[in-house]
């Protein structure tokens, strides 16, 4: 193909990191934004949110004549990140069911404002929604958007999760964000932050490191316990044997979520399980001494 434009009308195989499904779709254009416009439906079939998660796909034919079961790893997980199946026809009752509570209206209606100002239950307003639709033909009709746009990728063409590089920063600018949105409680964000990802992460991580296998540099083979030799003893390879779980990997959300708890002087239950998770990494991991350097004679004189 000369020109990009040849590649419209074409059939593309989306598959969503981790999984092992593709789904059939189309090229119908061309975007200046890092990001890949499809329909919401497509997006839920192939379990991913609208809200810059990793995605990839291929042209149909690469998938189909580039693929062998020969060229996955025999280890565990070997099956993700492959188009083990395909997915061509696309029901949306089968979708992750996300998308189902998506309006569909051209407009708000005035009770919907009118709820607002009573702070209502988004459930006890009647909005038209996908799920009031589904097993019907307007399911595939008229989905309609409050606003309209003469183009859709006018707006930032990078999301700020990968232009900012640490986890500390990009936490930091997530939070510096919260503290100047009226509408956020920006202390009970950094609670839910501790409470579903940080936490869960602290004690899995820990779990883990005192179950972890031990890996040879040379030969790649997996111990669960280091033999009496000290090292590989496969086939005399004699290799040096490492940790495949890091400490790093272990802490790494705990000094961020020391900083929010002190930041947002967060309940002292919560400030106590990370000091207790931090106490158990401590029993864990020796502090590290300071190294002792050399000293000459001179240092005497």
């Amino acid at each position: 193909m000369s020109e990009r434009e040849a590649l419209i009308g074409h059939l593309l195989v989306g598959l969503s990191p981790h999984t092992s499904c593709g789904v059939l779709s189309r090229v119908i254009g061309f975007t200046k934004a890092n990001v890949g416009y499809a329909h919401p439906y497509l997006i839920s079939a192939r379990r991913r949110n609208c809200d810059g998660d990793e995605d990839s796909c291929m042209l149909l034919m690469d998938c189909l004549l580039n693929f062998s079961p020969s060229f996955l790893p025999a280890s565990r997980g070997g099956t993700m990140d492959a188009p083990i199946v395909m997915t061509v026809l696309l029901d949306p009752k089968e979708v992750d069911d996300e998308v189902h509570a998506m309006e569909c209206a051209p407009a708000f209606p005035l009770s919907f404002y009118r709820a607002t100002l009573e702070t209502k239950s988004p459930a006890d307003v009647e909005v038209e929604q996908i799920r009031d639709r589904l097993g019907k033909p307007e399911q595939f009709r008229n989905i309609h958007s409050t606003h309209s746009t003469s183009s859709i990728d006018e707006a930032p063409l990078r999301s700020s999760y990968v232009l900012i590089g640490s986890m500390a920063e990009k936490v930091e600018a997530q939070f510096n964000l919260c503290d100047k949105i009226r509408a956020v409680d920006a202390a009970d964000a950094a609670r839910r932050v501790i409470l579903t990802h940080f936490l869960p992460d602290l004690y899995g991580n820990l779990y883990r490191f005192s179950r972890q296998e031990f890996r040879c540099v040379k030969c790649n083979a997996k111990y669960r316990r280091v033999p009496l030799a000290g090292k590989c003893t496969r086939d005399g390879c004699g290799g040096k044997l490492l940790l495949t779980i890091s400490k790093g990997s272990v802490s790494k959300y705990l000094e961020l979520s020391k900083k929010l708890i002190e930041r947002y002087n967060l309940p002292t239950y919560l400030s106590q399980r990370i000091m207790l998770i931090e106490q158990s990494i401590s029993n864990v991991f020796r502090p590290e001494e300071p190294k002792e350097k050399q000293a000459n004679l001179e240092a005497f004189m």
